[in-house]
């Protein structure tokens, strides 16, 4: 895929130049990479193109590592809030 619909605002590209990125800030990026796809272009696709042309050189890299998730679907979501979890049970 090429690179100017893989990654259409260079978002991925720049998280790549930031010093000191953290995971979070990432994965905030990578959200509105998401966001910023257009119409048609397979996200799948999208993230192997980002992963070959840069997360192999800097496999350790944080953006890296949210490329991957993305790709498997990263950690399952857990509950959080609701009555269930206010409530004392037994």
């Amino acid at each position: 895929m090429d690179l100017d619909r893989a990654d259409p605002k260079g978002l991925v590209r720049e998280s790549y130049a930031i010093e000191g990125i953290t995971p979070g800030e990432c994965r905030s990026i990578f959200l509105d990479w998401a966001l910023s796809l257009a119409a048609g272009v397979e996200v799948a696709g999208a993230i192997r193109a980002l992963l070959a042309q840069y997360g192999e050189a800097v496999p350790e890299h944080p953006m890296t590592g949210v490329l991957r998730d993305g790709l498997t679907g990263g950690e399952p979501p857990q509950r959080r809030g609701g009555r269930a979890g206010r409530v004392e049970r037994g």
